[in-house]
């Protein structure tokens, strides 16, 4: 019989191959652990032992609840498997133990991160830190927060946003700021019970391998919690620590607005535009922007238009869903004489349109508004740089989407070239 109160002390950095007997957990048959498993396994165990530290008490609570009324089921789905790291972060269901997102998983993903920068790019990480944003979900800014504790601890300066921010802003502000890397909180589009933990390199795109497996590695190596790294109130007296939004956005918008074409065009326009924001971060940004392109102020969807954790007027807060999703928009528009929907999701990265046309509303696809938008920068880019040479320039698509700029290439002149390393490649676009 393993004592619990002997691993307990050596604070999970027991190395030796340990199997906890069926008696002690009822799981059913003996198990052998990995490493990582051993601290919340024992945790679980004992009422004594120095985990106690690692959750914060509505998780543990979840954790103690489920031992007493003996869900073994459960606790196995919860304790003996962890979220996998990728190029996408990490995205998942908020609650207690290593496969749901929590306090405990932000920080290690944190200090595994934290450490995996100062390896590879230690030139970079001391002097320009890390920028880090966040949405307006339930816990999204306390693990921003977390976020910059464990950074900040870590003598690496952190550009933490004041509020909720599109998640845009932070690969952005990492061009901007010529920073290692940056952090969103956000589960996108992903239903309220979700939350996700994005992470964008010094290029301004999301990872990709090998970095993943890089991360992946030196969180498993870092999961011991570090002194005060939950302590969230160093932050208010940190000289490491500084808030990006308002030049952020000024800078943002300057270049939005150096990128608009015909702004006499747009003062003039006589659509009637109806927005909504999905209970996300958009509406501030959106109004904004709008002011910029010189656009006359939308119609704003009101039920929808702050953030709110709960959605609760729609099922899933993602507008790509389709009419269920724009049901109060459409009437907004109707209400309004309005024509044309556009609509974010909750951190304000994708875009849903839809137009009244005779026979009804129509809701755009993906590749009928990438086309769309494919046109419109072609032309852009054209009037603004006449002479360019046409033979240099080149437009990409995923293996997954309409081949529509391939036929606008060859008639107008420039390269086309499809990204076959996966069906998403978006993360992979984003480095050419």
């Amino acid at each position: 019989m393993v004592n619990p109160d002997l691993v307990i002390r050596s604070r999970g950095m027991v190395q030796s191959s340990v199997v906890y007997p069926s008696t002690r957990l009822n799981l059913g048959q003996d198990l052998p652990l990995t490493w990582w498993q051993k601290p919340v396994l024992v945790a679980v165990l004992s009422p004594r032992d120095e985990f106690a530290n690692f959750w914060n008490e509505v998780t543990r609570g979840d954790i103690e609840s489920l031992c007493s009324h003996g869900n073994v089921a459960k606790l196995r789905e919860l304790l003996l498997s962890r979220l996998k790291f990728g190029t996408a972060g990490l995205r998942g269901q908020m609650g207690p133990g290593y496969s749901q997102m929590n306090d405990l998983v932000i920080i290690q993903t944190v200090q595994g991160l934290a450490v995996y920068l100062e390896e590879a790019l230690k030139d970079v990480i001391h002097k320009n830190g890390v920028i880090v944003g966040y949405d307006g979900r339930h816990n999204s800014r306390r693990w921003a927060e977390l976020t910059a504790t464990v950074l900040v601890n870590r003598n690496i300066p952190v550009r933490l946003f004041s509020k909720v921010c599109p998640t845009p802003f932070v690969p952005f502000g990492v061009l901007h700021y010529e920073c290692a890397a940056g952090v969103m909180v956000t589960a996108s589009h992903n239903p309220k019970e979700d939350n996700g933990f994005k992470v964008y390199w010094q290029n301004g795109a999301q990872i990709i391998p090998p970095h993943d497996k890089g991360i992946e590695s030196a969180i498993l190596n870092n999961l011991c919690p570090w002194e005060n790294s939950w302590n969230t109130s160093i932050l208010a007296s940190s000289n490491l620590l500084s808030d990006p939004l308002q030049e952020t956005k000024g800078f943002y918008m300057k270049n939005l607005g150096q990128d608009v074409l015909q702004q006499k065009l747009n003062q003039d326009c006589h659509i009637n535009f109806t927005y909504t924001a999905m209970h996300g971060v958009g509406y501030v940004y959106m109004e904004e922007a709008f002011r910029t392109a010189k656009f006359k102020p939308f119609v704003t969807v009101e039920e929808q238009r702050d953030p709110d954790p709960e959605f609760p007027t729609v099922r899933f807060p993602n507008p790509e869903e389709g009419r269920s999703a724009l049901d109060l928009s459409i009437k907004t528009a109707e209400n309004n004489n309005s024509t044309v929907i556009l609509a974010n999701d909750p951190d304000a990265d994708r875009l849903a349109v839809a137009e009244k046309q005779d026979n009804g509303w129509y809701i755009f696809s993906g590749n009928e508004l990438g086309a769309l938008l494919g046109w419109w920068s072609w032309y852009s880019y054209c009037q603004h740089n006449p002479d360019e040479d046409r033979s240099q320039l080149y437009m990409m698509a995923s293996t997954v989407s309409s081949k529509f700029l391939k036929t606008m290439a060859t008639a107008e002149g420039f390269n086309f070239t499809v990204c076959f390393l996966q069906q998403s490649a978006l993360k992979f676009i984003a480095q050419i």
